[in-house]
């Protein structure tokens, strides 16, 4: 992986599982640091870990399933970093509901469309002007191989409910949009992929599901990193990797009508918390 000296990489959910190796790996690489979470305890602790090792990060606190508090968060980020290289789209929630059955958000959007997938649409579009002004950088989505089509009769899923479709549609989501922004944004210098980084890691998430981890949250690091860091990678946009190879995603995402769908009922839900952040361009 390259150094990373001067550059600023921020990753959302990085005080817990893969998230967290990833954060600290980059920091150790040069990067500073932009920690997120919704524990204040364990994201200043990761803060501390990453300085007493010589390098530079600082916490910042939002629920993602606010979108007033993920515009809060994209103008925490502004008010700390001119400049932006990395942004990895990580944080999520999983299948389980703990018996609570459909949940929605803050704003009364279904919980797994709008945490995995609706925050993050939102924060990557606040943070495209401090993207812009650091270009080459990189934009990463941290999905899943497990993907469901979305059926935009029932986007909410207010039908049929159940948590693995929810969270299955959410990740296809993810990826979705990485394809379509990839696109808009090609020859801006910036480059927008997704991935699954592996299978069933030892993280609370999948420990929450009740399986048992297949692999590490450091095997999962290494694939993500591979998307955020590596040289050979530089100018590649608009693809979708399991672990560390390039491969295909449901049908759906490579389905333009269906992404450009995706993208006109995310920009209308999100419209209210969209508008341009003081400063940017």
């Amino acid at each position: 992986m390259a150094k990373l000296n001067g550059k600023c990489a921020f990753v959302t959910g990085s005080t817990d599982g893969v998230g967290r190796v990833v954060a600290a790996r980059l920091a150790a690489d040069g990067a500073s640091l932009l920690v997120h979470g919704r524990d204040r305890a364990r994201g200043e602790q990761l803060v501390a870990e990453i300085k007493n090792q010589g390098g530079a990060a600082e916490f910042l606190a939002a629920d993602l399933a606010s979108l007033r508090a993920v515009r809060g968060l994209a103008e925490a980020v502004q008010a700390r970093t001119e400049r932006l290289d990395i942004l990895i789209n990580n944080a999520g929630i999983g299948t389980a509901s703990g018996g609570a059955g459909r949940q929605v958000s803050a704003d009364g959007h279904e919980l797994r469309f709008a945490v995995n997938y609706l925050s993050g649409f939102l924060l990557t579009h606040l943070l495209l002007p401090l993207l812009r002004a650091s270009a080459p950088a990189r934009i990463v989505n941290v999905a899943s191989a497990g993907q469901q089509e979305i059926d935009f009769a029932d986007v909410m899923l207010t039908r049929g409910y159940s948590g693995t479709r929810a969270y299955c549609q959410s990740k296809l989501a993810q990826i979705m949009f990485a394809i379509d922004l990839a696109e808009t944004l090609k020859g801006s210098g910036i480059t927008v992929n997704a991935l699954h980084p592996a299978t069933y890691m030892n993280t609370t998430m999948v420990r929450a599901a009740g399986v048992t981890p297949w692999s590490s949250v450091e095997e999962g690091a290494e694939a993500i990193l591979n998307l955020a860091a590596e040289p050979a990678l530089e100018g590649r946009s608009g693809l979708y990797f399991n672990g560390l190879n390039e491969a295909r995603a449901n049908r759906q995402a490579y389905d333009a009508e269906a992404r450009h769908r995706l993208r006109d009922i995310s920009g209308k839900l999100t419209e209210p918390f969209a508008q341009a952040l003081s400063g940017g361009a």
